[in-house]
């Protein structure tokens, strides 16, 4: 495939410019990838953040202390970077 350096010339239409030599489409206008008004803005309860603090703190506590795939000997195989000492076994 050849590179084309569009030098042909563009076919412009609302919010598009074609390439006349290979199709290639450029956007000028981004409008339609923006939905209408402003963003709505969240609120959550201090309590619904409060559950949802304390379910990602039980989730870490839970799962902090189990081993590691990635820290295994057989691992450092797969990928050099990982680090080369055994998980803890508890």
């Amino acid at each position: 495939m050849n590179a084309c350096l569009h030098c042909t010339g563009w076919t412009r239409t609302r919010g598009a410019a074609r390439c006349e030599g290979c199709g290639v489409v450029r956007f000028t206008d981004y409008g339609a990838l923006r939905p209408s008004g402003l963003p709505q803005a969240l609120t959550v309860s201090r309590g619904s953040a409060r559950r949802a603090d304390r379910a990602a703190a039980r989730w870490v506590a839970r799962n902090a202390r189990r081993p590691k795939p990635w820290l295994r000997t057989e691992a450092g195989k797969l990928c050099p970077t990982v680090s080369q000492r055994p998980a803890p076994r508890h």
